[in-house]
């Protein structure tokens, strides 16, 4: 039995490495309108203790959402050694982070000003809890893959 020190609590936030730390928050900021909060760096012996990471040196963004929820970047100094995510969404292992929008159209436009595309064209969930909602993925900067949703009341 579990006792209550290991209940999770609640999503604090979510992380993605990448390969540039200024185009990601351009990505985040300007084409989702995600806020920038602060900057920092970080490294030695701390860094790979926590994440096993042998890389000396990281460099992370904390960007948060118009709702509060905070994704946070991180470029580490060798990270190009350790490879990069496929760009396709059904690869093991790929993730991708769905945002609520009210107008799907608007929100593609807005990304695709900023200099990225949407995967394919929005389409209605045809069933389901969810049927009616506008769906559409976005490939960010290093193949982070985004999911529009528009829910059929906005």
């Amino acid at each position: 039995m579990m006792t209550d020190a290991a209940t999770v609590l609640a999503v604090d936030h979510t992380g993605f490495a990448v390969s540039s730390l200024d185009d990601a928050v351009r990505f985040w900021t300007e084409a989702l309108g995600f806020t920038l909060e602060r900057q920092a760096e970080m490294g030695g012996h701390f860094l790979h203790q926590v994440t096993g990471v042998d890389d000396p040196y990281v460099k992370t963004a904390i960007v948060r959402a118009p709702d509060g929820y905070v994704v946070e970047l991180l470029h580490y100094s060798n990270g190009a050694r350790h490879g990069m995510v496929p760009d396709s969404a059904g690869s093991i292992g790929a993730a991708h982070l769905a945002l609520t929008v009210t107008d799907i159209d608007a929100a593609i436009a807005r990304i695709e000003a900023a200099g990225w595309k949407a995967k394919g064209r929005p389409l209605p969930i045809p069933g389901g809890p969810r049927k009616g909602t506008l769906v559409a993925y976005i490939s960010g900067p290093d193949h982070i893959t985004i999911e529009l949703m528009q829910p059929p009341a906005c």
